[in-house]
């Protein structure tokens, strides 16, 4: 398949699965796959210095694209961002404090979500990498979601609105998000969602504080693989002990250009799924999504192997 196009199918798988709770890593797994591209630098001879490359480039990839999505939700939320920063820190209702604003509330889930998961990262990606842990987490992650959703569906919610949310809330959630960082097949957006229904948050509550955690945690995410893997990587002199900064991807134009369009793609079919996701939730709730979860998981544990190989 022509890159370009192969660039344009994994930005329509990120802009679908991005905020759905169906796990985008998984996905995009099994597209890279069944393309052919290489994310594993054991299928790589030892004097094969482009197939490092593609692996590493393709990696970079696979985690910068995620950026068109989070721009496409920070356009549709602008006016609701901007609510929240108007009323810093007392609250639409002047209730609020520095610490329970929901601005606040945000950036220390974000906190709360980045120290595990930059101390668990590299250890996660060397050994919870494989086809067959995405499966049980896809899985796992739906029966888990289909139970939680059931009960908040029975339950009267005890937070209707993300300016009613607690201290406690908000550091819980940031807790669980870790677990879509050190287990790929998660999902940041199920981790979030079904830990805010668990302690009371009611579906489009939990959904709107997904959203806005997403933001500054891929902005973070996305941006540091990118200029770590471009501009920041380290690498040993030759006969030496020194560390200087090289690139660890090799940008050539072509590179540039294929990145480009995964962006845009993943963009633009985000904003229309973002709408329609919100629309689906406030009616039926997410159990077809938990469904999927576990038809997909047991699909990869089935054929997953077999996927990945061929």
């Amino acid at each position: 398949m022509n890159i370009y196009l192969m660039s344009v199918v994994l930005g329509i798988v990120e802009g679908l699965t991005e905020f759905l709770p169906v796990s985008s890593t998984a996905h995009l797994r099994i597209a890279e796959a069944l393309m052919h591209i290489r994310l594993e630098n054991t299928s790589c001879l030892a004097t094969d210095s482009v197939c490092f490359q593609d692996v590493a480039y393709w990696k970079m990839y696979t985690i910068v694209i995620q950026l068109g999505a989070i721009l496409a939700l920070l356009l549709l939320f602008m006016g609701r961002i901007v609510g929240f920063l108007r009323t810093f820190p007392q609250g639409e209702n002047g209730q609020k404090t520095w610490l329970t604003h929901p601005v606040s509330l945000t950036l220390i889930a974000f906190a709360v979500t980045s120290v595990p998961s930059l101390v668990l990262h590299k250890w996660a990606d060397k050994h919870l990498g494989s086809i067959a842990v995405i499966a049980w987490a896809m899985l796992i992650g739906g029966i888990v979601m289909w139970a939680i959703d059931a009960r908040s569906a029975r339950m009267e919610p005890i937070t209707n609105d993300v300016e009613e949310m607690g201290l406690g809330q908000a550091i819980w959630i940031g807790l669980c998000q870790t677990l879509s960082a050190v287990f790929p097949g998660t999902s940041r957006s199920m981790s979030t969602i079904a830990s805010g229904q668990l302690v009371g948050l009611s579906r489009p509550a939990a959904l709107e504080f997904s959203f806005l955690l997403s933001i500054p945690t891929m902005i973070a995410a996305t941006g540091w693989d990118f200029l770590k893997e471009v501009f920041l990587h380290k690498a040993a002199e030759p006969g030496t002990a020194a560390s200087v900064p090289v690139a660890h991807v090799a940008m050539d134009s072509q590179r540039w250009i294929v990145l480009l369009i995964g962006l845009v793609v993943s963009f633009i079919v985000a904003l229309g799924v973002v709408e329609w996701f919100l629309a689906w939730v406030r009616r039926h709730g997410f159990a077809i999504f938990a469904i999927y979860r576990i038809l997909v998981g047991g699909a990869l544990l089935i054929w997953g192997a077999r996927i990945i190989a061929g």
